[in-house]
């Protein structure tokens, strides 16, 4: 049988690196999800949106940052119950920037953890019985060529110092589920030099939630 195997070459390792304008909220359909209208967002699913503005009794629930989901050119949903509630149609959407992380070489570990197993074995048992605990996605790990002057490398860098949660993207090549987004802390970047060789960094990455590909 011919192999079926995706070549890596072309993936492509993206950080949140600003915030992008914001698009005007038009309509806000209750339901669950809830389905928002922003003409020509430029939203992708997956990426992370800050509703903002949305004025009406339930309004907190919706000014919220959410991960969306169901996009289309003017329309995308986000995970939240609003079945009789009451939205009002203002505010705005925005997204995140992206900046590409260059000389990336390989990425491994990608959604490595597991889910913890939660014991529910009771006295009228006859054998070890679990319950399976929330997803772990594990983390993932980025060897790359280190170059200072990498507008990626720098983010990543500066969210190892400060903490920060990041918004991150893998994008695959064509011919298979294209693109992870997902929250990420940058928990070590270091680097390492050799005789006859360049500069190189390795960076891990704790994934912080869930995994959304699209």
């Amino acid at each position: 049988m011919p192999s079926t195997a995706i070549s890596a070459q072309g993936t492509i390792v993206q950080i949140a690196s600003g915030t992008g304008s914001g698009k005007t909220i038009t309509v806000i359909v209750v339901g669950y999800p809830t389905i928002i209208t922003a003409t020509s967002h430029g939203f992708a699913n997956g990426d992370y949106v800050t509703i903002a503005g949305v004025t009406g009794a339930d309004a907190a629930l919706a000014n919220l940052v959410w991960s969306i989901s169901n996009v289309t050119t003017h329309t995308f949903s986000i995970p939240l119950n609003s079945i009789g509630k009451t939205l009002t149609a203002t505010g705005t959407g925005t997204g995140a920037t992206y900046t590409a992380i260059g000389n990336v070489k390989s990425i491994s570990d990608m959604e490595s953890g597991s889910a913890s197993e939660i014991d529910v074995t009771n006295l009228a048992s006859t054998a070890k019985e679990f319950r399976l605990g929330l997803v772990d996605n594990g983390s993932i790990s980025l060897a790359m060529d280190h170059a200072n002057a990498d507008a990626g490398q720098v983010v990543l860098q500066a969210r190892r110092l400060d903490g920060v949660a990041v918004n991150m993207k893998v994008i695959l090549p064509s011919g298979t589920t294209p693109t992870a987004s997902f929250s990420a802390l940058v928990k070590k970047f270091s680097k390492s030099a050799a005789v006859d060789g360049v500069v190189g960094a390795s960076c891990d990455i704790r994934i912080n939630g869930a995994v959304t590909w699209a």
